[in-house]
């Protein structure tokens, strides 16, 4: 008898990480990745965007487990959010274990029981469903891919991955259980299309170790290298070139310093403590060409502090004339500029760039001839393109078809679609309540399109507040109006403007107070209407205008002597 199977994606399509896909067999929901993806600058102050948990919150008592392929934002990030709200098993590798407790400790869940350490060699019998593992090469160890042996045949889901020969054993790919995988039929392969559209293959980490001691090697300065915190490959490639050409290694950053305590515990990292530069007064014991100073974050991160580092001069360490800085993580598209300008700002403290990945392709994601040869080996009857935004899935949907793979078994998910299997066929059928929960601080899902929409009015054109005092019962104002402005208009270069906004205002106050249905939101209407339309014909912007309007109820006049 075969299974019923659903394969639902909360996240991870059609955008940059926040990958969360849900497989449904019979009565079971298994979870598959949880992760987070940080939003667009004009998000204004937003942390972090998670999946909407509303559809597992509804079907909380089906939920088998949540199993995680590695120990990235983008697999791990929103988990605590998950567990915080509904506490199920979590199943992992050692490491992407501990990054996952790490991440809930940040939030406050830090005594939370129900993790599971899981090797690749594990099997977890469900009944129906038997869920296994298979390591995959990534930047960062204890990566691992997941298989879902099913009635119909397993459900592979990847990961981030890519192919190399290269790498150290703890990062190499096992390719004999792909093999075994295969020969036992796959049902579906839900697979990373994040460098789909790439014009290179990944140069093998041999090579970028080797380029990292040249770059080291050939810099008469400083070296600071601006890498992601938890991209351990790289940490340890850093930390190898820099023994082998006699530097010694200062920590910026507070948070890579637990994950590499971490990753030494368990043995993740090889680093010995002599070529650590424990405090940054002791960098001053060092010739410069002694020194790599490793400055870390959460993507995107490292850029901005770089460029903090070229201008502030109070920052902790700054760039100075000869420094030579290896921008070591891979920005996405939408961080172009953001990458000039830090390379701008550089050039002009006095310090050389280059970027790592422009030098030496490489990604620690799967290059186009990669997803082939993935495809090749599964033989997969279906092909759900994940992992990357819709030009990155249609990309890899087109390497599917020139491999022979049938058009009509490929299937490019929204969120909240739900892909499910019929008399032994795959349809799109209904849909699940999915889409972005935005973190602001310590606020989970509590700001909205109309906050965002103020904080951007108030980032282009400013504020403009009102202030006054009345009284209903005489009918008139007893002060005021006050005018506070911020971010609009200089308000000493503008007297004019003001003494003009303050008579409108106490003409719209009186021909309210002077009304026979007083109503505060009329009035405050009245004055937002009413300045909107002046402020925009003298200065063609449209702040946020805020009346702060104060009622002086048992106001006596002054009798006088």
């Amino acid at each position: 008898m075969s299974n019923n199977i659903k394969i639902i994606s909360l996240g991870g399509v059609r955008e940059m990480g926040k990958n969360m896909y849900l497989v449904e067999v019979d009565d079971m929901i298994y979870i598959l990745d949880c992760g987070v993806v940080y939003p667009p600058e004009e998000m204004l102050g937003i942390d972090i965007m998670i999946p909407d948990f509303t559809y597992l919150e509804e079907n909380k008592d089906r939920i088998a487990g949540i199993f995680l392929t590695h120990g990235h934002a983008d697999a791990i990030g929103a988990l605590a959010y998950l567990l915080k709200e509904i506490p199920i098993p979590v199943f992992g590798t050692e490491l992407t274990i501990e990054l996952a407790k790490i991440q809930a400790k940040k939030i406050g869940l830090k005594n939370y029981q129900d993790f599971h350490i899981i090797d690749a060699d594990n099997e977890i019998d469900f009944g129906d469903v038997v869920v296994k593992f298979f390591r995959t090469t990534h930047s960062v160890p204890d990566s691992v891919g997941i298989d879902l042996v099913t009635k119909e045949g397993s459900i592979v889901y990847t990961g981030d991955f890519k192919f190399d020969m290269t790498v150290r054993p703890e990062y190499a790919t096992d390719f004999n259980r792909i093999t075994e995988i295969s020969k036992n039929g796959v049902f579906a392969l839900l697979s990373d299309s994040t460098q789909a559209e790439a014009q290179f293959e990944n140069e093998s980490e041999v090579m970028i170790a080797n380029g990292l001691i040249s770059e080291m090697r050939r810099a008469d300065g400083r070296v600071i290298m601006a890498a992601v915190a938890n991209n351990l490959q790289r940490l340890q490639q850093i930390f190898d070139a820099a023994k082998a050409v006699g530097r010694h290694v200062f920590l910026m950053n507070d948070d890579v310093e637990e994950i590499i305590d971490v990753a030494i515990r368990l043995g993740k990292l090889d680093i010995a403590s002599s070529d650590l530069i424990k405090k940054l007064k002791d960098m001053d014991k060092f010739a410069d060409n002694e020194v790599v100073i490793l400055e870390t974050g959460k993507t995107g991160e490292p850029l901005f502090t770089l460029q903090k580092m070229a201008m502030n001069h109070r920052f902790p360490v700054t760039i100075q004339d000869g420094d030579h800085i290896i921008i070591a993580t891979s920005p996405s598209i939408d961080m172009e500029t953001v990458v000039a300008d830090t390379k701008n700002k550089v050039y002009q403290a006095g310090g050389t760039v280059v970027e790592l990945t422009e030098e030496y392709k490489s990604s620690g994601h799967a290059s186009p001839k990669d997803l082939q040869m993935l495809l090749q080996l599964l033989k997969p009857k279906y092909f759900i393109p994940i992992s990357g935004e819709y030009r990155l899935m249609h990309a890899h949907a087109d390497l599917a078809i020139q491999t022979g793979f049938p058009a009509e078994n490929i299937f490019l998910l929204d969120k909240g679609d739900v892909l499910k299997e019929e008399k032994g066929q795959m349809r799109l059928s209904d849909r699940v309540h999915a889409g972005n929960v935005l973190i602001d601080g310590s606020g989970v899902g509590d700001i909205g399109n109309i906050v965002l929409r103020d904080r951007r009015i108030l980032s282009e054109d400013g504020i403009f507040v009102v202030v006054l005092t009345i009284s209903r019962r005489l009918g008139k104002i007893l002060s005021g109006p006050e005018i506070i402005s911020r971010g609009f208009v200089y308000m000493k270069a503008s007297e004019e403007l003001l003494e003009e906004t303050k008579s409108l205002v106490t003409d719209v106050v009186n021909d309210n107070l002077s009304g026979k249905d007083f109503e505060w939101s009329k009035l405050k209407g009245d004055i937002r209407e009413k300045l909107s339309k002046k402020l925009f014909e003298e200065t063609s912007r449209r702040p946020m205008i805020l009346p702060v309007i104060m009622e002086a109820s048992n106001y006596q006049p002054k009798k006088r002597k």
